[in-house]
C-alpha cells in the first residue's frame, strides 16, 4: 500500500512544528535541527517540513511505495508516460536511504516516486554532488530533490 508524501519548506521550522503538530495531533516522528517528519496513519500520508533557505510552500509531492516491487511499478507507469526526469539508486536524502523516481506533471508540479531502505545521519549524501537535495547553489541547479526545474529549491 502506498503512502502520499507532501514536502514543504519552512521559514520557522519550531513554529510550524508546533503548527503541525497541533493539527495532526500528534508530534513528528523524526525531529532534527533543519527537518521534520510525520509519519500518519489516518490520513495515510508522510508529511515533511525543512528550513533549508528555500522559498517557503509545497516543495515537491510523491507516493512512497512499500517495497521495490511497488516502486518499480509506479517507475514502470512513468516511464511509459515519458515522465520521468530523474531516476536515483541509493540515494541518500531528508536524513533517509532511498530509491527514487522523479518526474513533473504538465504544470511542473514535481512528484518523488520512492521506496526507502534505512536512515541516514545527514540531509544529504557527504558529497553534494552525489546527493539529493544538495546543499549548495551549484548543487542545487542540477540535483535539487529530483530535476532541476525553474522552481527548484
Amino acid at each position: 500500500m502506498k503512502r502520499f508524501h507532501v514536502h514543504v519548506n519552512v521559514d520557522r521550522l519550531d513554529a510550524s512544528i508546533r503548527f503541525y503538530t497541533t493539527l495532526f495531533g500528534t508530534g513528528p516522528s523524526v525531529v532534527k535541527d533543519d527537518y521534520a517528519k510525520w509519519m500518519l496513519d489516518d490520513p495515510r500520508v508522510n508529511f515533511a517540513i525543512s528550513q533549508r533557505d528555500r522559498q517557503a510552500g509545497i516543495d515537491h509531492l510523491g507516493l512512497q511505495a512499500d517495497d521495490t516491487e511497488e516502486l518499480n511499478a509506479i517507475g514502470d507507469r512513468l516511464l511509459q508516460a515519458d515522465a520521468v526526469a530523474l531516476a536515483e539508486k541509493a540515494t541518500t536524502c531528508c536524513y533517509a536511504r532511498s530509491d527514487k523516481f522523479w518526474a513533473e506533471d504538465p504544470q511542473g508540479v514535481r512528484w518523488e516516486t520512492f521506496h526507502t531502505f534505512g536512515d541516514a545521519t545527514s540531509y544529504t549524501a557527504p558529497s553534494a554532488a552525489d546527493g539529493c537535495c544538495g546543499p549548495s547553489a551549484t548543487a542545487a541547479a542540477t540535483s535539487c530533490c529530483g530535476p532541476s526545474s525553474s522552481s527548484c529549491c
